[in-house]
């Protein structure tokens, strides 16, 4: 495996990225892959690691780039409710249209890597990231043939940009994960998103994981569920082999 750690400039700056291919037979398909709420870890170099080792080449970019914050682990350290509101803090920082600019850097990054694939894109979001996953697929839905948020929140809002309403703007496959015990995206919620999915008939599946809470792939994560967490595996490998062509 090639592994290497690049400033990608951006709008607002450059995001320090992640990325991972393997060492032959490329290129390889580009899978945009981002970040959950507690920030860029080993344990998520993990998982990009994995989803290389099926053929791909990863970008794992850090969005708190813009509040000079790489990983929490290396801030000073907090009471456990103060370090939980510095997190908050940093992921209420971000918006979809600031994610957006940063993926558009992030494909125009790949664009002009010989190890990348020219073919169809795929995202992953985790968390407060599966927004922007769905919502990157609506903007290049010329580009994005698959788009997975894996235990989202915020999939119904009152804005133009909920991932109920950008689905129909995207072209690829989509795949919502959704933990039965989750408090950031209740039963209500899910049920909501996938009454809009099958009402506009889109090429999307919203999959409910019985008996798991919110964090189930996560294997330092105390939800962790391995069961749930290797469905999903194979959910989000299935997803790309039929879409990333």
């Amino acid at each position: 495996m090639i592994e290497q750690s690049v400033d990608i400039p951006t709008k607002d700056g450059a995001t320090t990225t992640f990325i991972v291919h393997p060492e032959r037979d490329g290129p390889h398909p580009v899978v945009i892959f981002f970040m959950d709420a507690p920030a860029i870890r080993e344990e998520l170099r993990d998982m990009a690691r994995r989803i290389a080792t099926a053929g791909y080449y990863v970008m794992l970019p850090n969005l708190y780039y813009r509040k000079g914050v790489m990983e929490l682990g290396d801030l000073p350290p907090l009471a456990e409710a103060e370090a939980r509101d510095r997190m908050f803090e940093l992921m209420n920082s971000l918006s979809i249209p600031l994610v957006m600019d940063d993926a558009d850097a992030l494909l125009d990054f790949a664009d002009r890597d010989p190890a990348a694939g020219a073919g169809p894109v795929g995202v992953v979001g985790y968390c407060m990231s599966g927004q922007y996953a769905i919502n990157f697929a609506a903007r290049w839905p010329e580009r994005v043939g698959a788009a997975a948020s894996i235990y989202g929140v915020r999939l119904v809002t009152d804005e133009s940009d909920s991932p109920h309403l950008a689905a129909a703007k995207a072209a690829g496959e989509l795949y919502f994960a959704c933990a039965e015990h989750d408090a950031y995206a209740p039963l209500e919620m899910v049920e909501a998103l996938d009454q809009s999915i099958k009402t506009r008939n889109l090429n999307a599946e919203v999959e409910l994981y019985p008996g798991v809470h919110h964090g189930f792939a996560f294997p330092q994560r105390a939800a962790y569920d391995k069961p749930a967490a290797e469905r999903h595996w194979e959910r989000l490998f299935a997803l790309f082999r039929r879409n990333l062509i």
